[in-house]
């Protein structure tokens, strides 16, 4: 196994774009599983709780400054829970951490589509109130920490375990670039969709995909954990 690292290490050839070619799929299929986790990462609407959370808080009964208060403490949140997957990842391991995480973020961002869906509508923007409101702060924090200690940090690790030194580079540099195009898409429609139905439309959308990761990472992500990058396909 050094050998084989060693002449990894030491061939010149460090890969090149066309080397992530595939004539049947496009793209060699582990690359594949690559993107796929980076467009799910931003689909799932992480940056649209950042982005656009005083829309959130201010639905729930906060005010204009608290509700950036609020926000400040749930981007503190999200910082935090990435130490809980640095404590897991190697005992519980990679793949467990994102199929929780999925469950977890569906069954909240679900949840949020919900109260959005019944909520009242003063002066054009969605009011919560009573329980419904106090289901809704809880569902975004929760799915907040769920997205922090699973989708956030582990996404990024299986990335950097999951491609051989061969195309490792290049196979990184495109799905960084596809998780920026989806971050980017992500904040162009929640307006739109937001100005359209509401919410709850846009919370329900982003639940969907959190549901399909699951699959995803169910039937096509291997566990990188313990493998050599030399026995990555």
């Amino acid at each position: 196994m050094i050998a084989r690292i060693q002449h990894s290490l030491e061939n010149t050839d460090h890969g090149r774009w066309t080397d992530l070619l595939d004539r049947r799929n496009l793209l060699v299929p582990v690359v594949w599983t690559g993107v796929m986790l980076a467009i799910f990462q931003q689909f799932v609407g992480i940056n649209v709780i950042f982005y656009y959370s005083s829309v959130l808080w201010q639905a729930v009964g906060f005010s204009t400054t608290d509700s950036l208060i609020v926000t400040v403490i749930t981007s503190i949140t999200n910082v935090v829970t990435t130490f809980v997957a640095i404590l897991f990842i190697d005992r519980i391991g990679r793949k467990p951490l994102l199929l929780i995480g999925s469950v977890v973020m569906s069954l909240t961002l679900g949840s949020m589509s919900w109260v959005f869906a019944g909520a009242a509508v003063v002066n054009g923007a969605p009011q919560l109130v009573g329980m419904a409101a106090v289901v809704a702060l809880l569902a975004a924090n929760l799915f907040v920490f769920a997205f922090g200690f699973s989708w956030g940090p582990v996404m990024w690790v299986m990335l950097g375990e999951m491609f051989n030194n061969r195309i490792r580079a290049v196979a990184l540099g495109l799905c960084a670039m596809v998780n920026w195009i989806a971050n980017w898409f992500i904040a162009r429609t929640f307006p739109p969709l937001l100005e359209a139905s509401g919410p709850a439309l846009a919370y329900g959308l982003y639940a969907t995909a959190a549901a399909i990761s699951f699959f995803l990472v169910l039937f096509f992500v291997r566990e990188t954990s313990g493998k050599e990058l030399e026995d990555m396909a």
